[in-house]
């Protein structure tokens, strides 16, 4: 079952979908049936707003939030006055939205609702402590990839992937693509306390720094990475041991190094954690084959991934299929569809 894997090990667990209509409200539900059925207390919030019944931007239906009787929600007067829900009202907090102040209730009434949370990373985790000190058990962060950030160690302990046939009508770039997903967020951490803390000094400076076998930090004078790959690698001498880049690693930055040095292949690239890597499956190949190392000062828990076979395109796959060819490729964490069931729930090698 889904909720064994995180009850009693992770208090605040991220759901991420690859996009929209990739299912992550498909297993938001299932945890929350799981849940009552365990008598689990559930707290509830959202990085950005779900549980509408159409999507706003591509007016395709979506898959709505259920909530049962005791759970306890972040979200808004306004959601609220659209869900059908009976919610009692716990505390109004100072946390904004663009759809008004959030408001943390209990369910008393079962039904369906919307949600809506804060838009830093930050906020999010402030909202779901305040979600834990008012009884929840644990915490369930609905999010999404253009908010993977919700996804960050510094918000989530535990994160559950959801992709599925809305990223393709072609079953293998479905799977390559999670495959690509699941390794960024499994990138390797830097190792050694001390080369650890260095990093994170270097990283809380918000600047591009390049740190030697000492551990000397030498910021660089440019405002970030993007556009100054050539400037990075001038700066890379012989003793260089991390290239830290506190925003976004991007394709052409990476190819900018390597066309402007060769001592790139004795660095590793340091980035706050996976959701920062912005480069397509082929790309990263390649770039792996070029000997590029790249670690993180975080690395995601990533703890299951879920599947949807169907796209609200129209197209679908065999779902028996799509999870034996995903499970295939990727082995070292639970791989399930929740609406086959039964025997496909387990871990398959």
């Amino acid at each position: 079952m889904l909720l064994d894997i995180i009850y009693n090990k992770y208090k605040i667990v991220s759901i991420v979908g690859v996009a929209k209509n990739s299912g992550k409200t498909v297993a938001l539900n299932h945890l929350v049936g799981e849940a009552t059925n365990k008598g689990i207390m559930l707290g509830i919030i959202s990085a950005g707003r779900d549980g509408e019944s159409t999507d706003i931007v591509t007016e395709t239906e979506k898959s709505k939030i259920f909530v049962e009787q005791g759970t306890i929600v972040g979200t808004t007067a306004h959601l609220l006055s659209l869900s059908d829900v009976v919610v009692e009202i716990m505390e109004v907090t100072d946390y904004r939205t663009p759809l008004g102040k959030i408001l943390i209730g209990r369910v008393r009434d079962s039904g369906y609702i919307q949600i809506a949370g804060p838009q830093t990373a930050r906020e999010v985790r402030e909202i779901s402590n305040l979600l834990l000190n008012l009884g929840a058990e644990i915490i369930i962060i609905d999010g999404a990839m253009d908010r993977k950030a919700s996804a960050s160690p510094s918000i989530s302990e535990a994160t559950i992937l959801s992709t599925g046939a809305v990223l393709s009508r072609d079953i293998d770039k479905v799977i390559e693509r999670t495959v690509h997903l699941a390794n960024l967020f499994s990138l390797p951490s830097v190792e050694g306390l001390k080369d650890r803390e260095i990093v994170e000094k270097a990283l809380n400076k918000g600047k591009v720094a390049i740190i030697d076998e000492d551990l000397n930090i030498d910021i660089l004078r440019i405002k970030s990475a993007l556009n100054n790959g050539k400037v990075i690698a001038d700066n890379i001498e012989n003793r260089s041991k991390y290239v830290v880049i506190p925003g976004s690693l991007v394709k052409s930055t990476l190819e900018d190094i390597i066309m402007s040095t060769d001592k790139y292949k004795d660095v590793s690239i340091v980035v706050i954690d996976g959701t920062k890597v912005f480069i397509s499956p082929k790309d990263w190949l390649k770039f792996k084959r070029y000997g590029v190392d790249v670690k993180v000062l975080n690395p995601i828990n990533l703890v299951a991934i879920t599947l949807n076979s169907y796209a609200p395109q129209g197209h679908y796959f065999d779902p028996k299929e799509l999870l034996n060819k995903m499970r295939y490729h990727i082995k070292s964490i639970p791989v399930m569809d929740l609406l086959l069931g039964g025997e496909e729930f387990g871990v398959y090698g």
